[in-house]
């Protein structure tokens, strides 16, 4: 018989939330990619084309985590049309011991759009100029909000600009940025201009042509671009690869699906090129940032290890606590039908 606490989303936004811990487990789940004998498998995906769906599923196991977590990741596109959400989602965990289940985390994204701010603000803090004050988002979605507000956890940020194809949302983000962040945010019309003067720049939209290009870009900026999770998706120039010094979050998946796939179509980049791992810099066996003057860019595709890492970060809270369900499922032993 196993015991399985069962979290929804109310529960674990009760347990997790994004402040400076969750900002160190997803660093230290970087960190263990680099450093430890991590087992994660390439991204399981699947297309659903007739209805605009795309499903993602992500796992890692990492040594010394009590568990590991599966993730299973929708988004359908169409959705808004039926008056429902685009993301949603949920995550296992099971014992890295005895392979039960232990958690059902019913999270509808909640903890993946976590462990992805949380992601941006581990590449700022590692790659960006300390001093770092002035950040431009492009986009105007939930995780846009979310990119910013993690950024001010490890950089000074006094000022913001928001980019995005609908201007009047990048204002409405604007607003609302401001008023809960005690910043200065603005809406910027064009997209050139919104990175000008800028530290830092985070790309987090759905793009499938650049929107940043890479005459844009001055030195010592940091650049981090979010949203090429899949192989359609594009928001970069390859020609920044020529001026930036690039980082992967884990190069054999960005190789396929991030930034870097899309540079390898164009030429600016060779299919067995090298580069840095953000966890091979956190680890001190790679370099990131040399000097004030460098260019950075990260290229977040999303790995397994954070969402195993935020799972065991929110059961244990949760655990700590009591909130959720918990219910027993017993095994029957008989004979099979």
């Amino acid at each position: 018989m196993s015991r399985i606490r069962i979290l929804t989303e109310r529960d674990l936004r009760a347990a997790v939330s994004l402040d400076i811990s969750a900002v160190d487990c997803v660093e230290q789940a970087f960190l263990a990619l680099a450093t430890q004998p991590v087992a994660m498998p390439p991204i399981l995906r699947l297309d659903i084309p007739e209805f605009r769906g795309e499903v993602d599923v992500k796992t890692a196991y990492v040594p010394g985590f009590d568990g590991f977590a599966i993730k299973v990741s929708p988004g359908f596109f169409d959705n808004p049309k039926l008056g429902l959400p685009s993301l949603n989602g949920l995550m296992i965990l099971f014992s890295a011991k005895t392979g039960l289940v232990e958690a059902l985390l019913l999270d509808n994204g909640y903890l993946t759009d976590v462990r992805t701010a949380a992601a941006g603000a581990v590449a700022a803090r590692h790659l960006s100029r300390t001093e770092a004050s002035v950040a431009t988002i492009f986009g105007a979605g939930m995780q846009a909000q979310l990119q910013l507000s993690a950024l001010m956890l490890v950089r000074p940020i006094k000022s913001a600009r928001i980019w995005a194809r609908d201007h009047a949302k990048a204002e409405k983000l604007a607003a609302e940025c401001a008023r809960q962040l005690g910043i200065d945010v603005t809406a910027f019309s064009d997209p050139r201009e919104a990175i000008r003067g800028s530290d830092i720049v985070v790309t987090t939209t759905p793009a499938e042509k650049p929107i940043l290009m890479a005459d844009w870009l001055e030195p010592g900026q940091h650049l981090t671009a979010m949203g090429s999770d899949s192989e359609h998706k594009n928001e970069i120039d390859p020609a920044v690869f020529a001026r930036a010094t690039y980082i992967a979050d884990r190069l054999s998946q960005t190789r396929i699906l991030g930034e870097l796939h899309h540079a390898i179509r164009a030429g600016a980049a060779t299919p067995e090129q090298l580069f840095a791992e953000l966890g091979a810099v956190i680890a001190g066996t790679a370099k990131g940032r040399v000097s004030a003057g460098d260019i950075t860019f990260a290229d977040l595709t999303g790995t397994g290890v954070q969402d195993t890492a935020i799972a065991n970060l929110a059961v244990s809270r949760a655990t700590a606590t009591g909130s959720g369900q918990t219910i027993e499922n017993r095994r029957e032993m008989g004979d099979a039908a």
